[in-house]
C-alpha cells in the first residue's frame, strides 16, 4: 500500500504518466516466464498499483462527462448518471492496467531479479520504501519545479545582459 498520503488528481496523473513512460522504453524480444509475470504481479500489488493507478478510470470518465457538459449544460443529470454507471462498469479494466504494468516489469527484469525485488519489498526497509517513496517523489518534483523556475530566471537575466551588450534591450 502506498500509505495514507494521497496525491491530488493532477499529480497522480503526472506520476502515472511518468511511470508508464519509464516502462515504455524499448525492451528485448524475450517473453517473460509465467513465474516472472506472477512475481511481477505481486510486486505491482505490494507497491499499491491500485492506489497509484486507481484514479485513471474515474478521471477519464469525468473528463468525458465534462466534455459533453460543456457542449450542453442541460445534460448534467443524465451525464452524472451515465458517468456513475460507466465508472462502475469500467472498474474491472483496472486489472488490465495492473497486468500490463506487471508484464512491463517482467520484460525488464529476470524472474530471479523480480524475486529479489519482491523479497526486498517484504523487508522492513522495503515496506518503508513503499510507504515513503510517493512523498519523496512528490517533494522531489516540487523541488525540481522550484529549482527550474529559479534557474529559468537566472538564464533569462544572463540572456538579457548578453543581448544588451549586443545593443538589444529586451
Amino acid at each position: 500500500m502506498i500509505g495514507t498520503y494521497a496525491f491530488n488528481g493532477a499529480k497522480r496523473a503526472a506520476l502515472t504518466a511518468a511511470l508508464l513512460m519509464a516502462f515504455a522504453a524499448p525492451v528485448s524480444a524475450q517473453q517473460p516466464t509465467a513465474g516472472a509475470l506472477a512475481t511481477a504481479k505481486e510486486i505491482v500489488a505490494i507497491k499499491g498499483a491500485s492506489n497509484l493507478f486507481g484514479a485513471i478510470i474515474p478521471s477519464v470518465v469525468e473528463q468525458a462527462k465534462a466534455l459533453f457538459l460543456q457542449s450542453n449544460p442541460m445534460l448534467g443529470k443524465d451525464l452524472n448518471e451515465t458517468a456513475a454507471a460507466l465508472r462502475k462498469d469500467l472498474e474491472p479494466r483496472q486489472v488490465e492496467l495492473s497486468n500490463e504494468v506487471a508484464r512491463l516489469y517482467a520484460t525488464h527484469f529476470s524472474e530471479a531479479e523480480l524475486k529479489e525485488v519482491l523479497a526486498f519489498y517484504k523487508t522492513a526497509v522495503g515496506k518503508k520504501m513503499i510507504e515513503q517513496e510517493p512523498r519523496a517523489l512528490e517533494q522531489s518534483m516540487q523541488f525540481a519545479q522550484s529549482w527550474r523556475n529559479k534557474f529559468s530566471e537566472e538564464v533569462i537575466g544572463k540572456m538579457r545582459a548578453e543581448m544588451k551588450k549586443k545593443g538589444h534591450n529586451i
